[in-house]
């Protein structure tokens, strides 16, 4: 991430987004606001070069991004049950759960974190395609340059002592290790009820020898556009480590897991044929 330049990946990862609503029948994942949010001239392009979107790696990557976004917020839907009233995306993005947000009039608050740069490109989106922020949403701008995450937070008014679920997307790849761990500890140090939801890749030497070719394109894709890809996990290591910090019932999938949750008996054939990344959850 460049401090001054909103994030590239940020509105690509929209456009899959969109493209699952635009190609593929029954959604893993409904998002309404998808396709107005990356605007008329995006859609025009997913729509244009539908193409690339189909191929065998286009397919794969779309499905664990519809993936991963069920699985969030199906997490999410078990914490607010459990009486979590303040929701936490950390890297926001495009990320349209705030402006389609069911559990609003419950009292769910959502803090959006981001880099001010990317916020601010977000917000000219949102302007531009007449999506109204609610009262709901606060944005977090945070730069990690200058600042911590608790100490972000924690002005834009977020209260650590009251149960907070967090959900961190297509963002642990590109961090130092310890900016990762050092996360972690700081969800686990907030009052019980909560928890994270998360993906996070696979160490190179772990996969296959497809899989490696399969990341080591997507790895020169990322460093090109200035976010190169800066830790892997090992998932019997991670778990262990969210354990010893406090966290319960941790749940990994992997590939299999996910294609049985959410894929299976599709007409359409769409899965998730990769295995470079696992989603987890834990709650606190």
């Amino acid at each position: 991430m460049i401090e001054a330049r909103p994030s590239r990946t940020a509105l690509l990862v929209a456009m899959r987004r969109a493209a699952h609503q635009i190609l593929d029948q029954p959604h893993v994942f409904e998002d309404p606001i998808a396709l107005p949010i990356i605007g008329p001239e995006a859609v025009a392009k997913v729509r244009d070069e539908r193409g690339r979107f189909v191929t065998r790696v286009g397919r794969t990557i779309r499905a664990f991004m519809a993936a991963r976004s069920r699985f969030a917020e199906n997490e999410l839907a078990r914490a607010v049950a459990r009486g979590t009233r303040q929701y936490v995306i950390l890297g926001a993005g495009l990320d349209t759960f705030a402006y389609r947000n069911p559990y609003a009039e419950s009292g769910l608050h959502v803090f959006e974190v981001d880099y001010p740069a990317t916020q601010a490109w977000k917000r000219e989106r949102l302007a531009a395609a007449g999506i109204a922020i609610p009262p709901s949403v606060t944005f977090a701008p945070v730069d990690f340059e200058h600042q911590t995450l608790p100490e972000g937070l924690r002005q834009a008014g977020f209260d650590s002592g009251k149960a907070a679920f967090f959900s961190w997307l297509g963002v642990t790849f590109y961090l130092e290790k310890e900016t990762v761990m050092g996360t972690f500890r700081f969800i686990a140090s907030c009052a019980p009820g909560g928890g994270v939801a998360f993906d996070y890749g696979l160490p190179r030497e772990s996969l296959s020898w497809m899989g490696r070719l399969a990341l080591d394109a997507m790895s020169r894709r990322v460093a090109k556009a200035g976010e190169p890809f800066r830790t892997f996990f090992d998932p019997a290591y991670l778990a262990g480590e969210l354990r010893a910090m406090g966290f319960r019932s941790v749940e990994d999938l992997g590939k299999e897991e996910i294609n049985a949750r959410y894929f299976k008996d599709r007409a359409d054939g769409l899965r998730v044929s990769s295995g470079l990344a696992h989603l987890m959850s834990a709650e606190v």
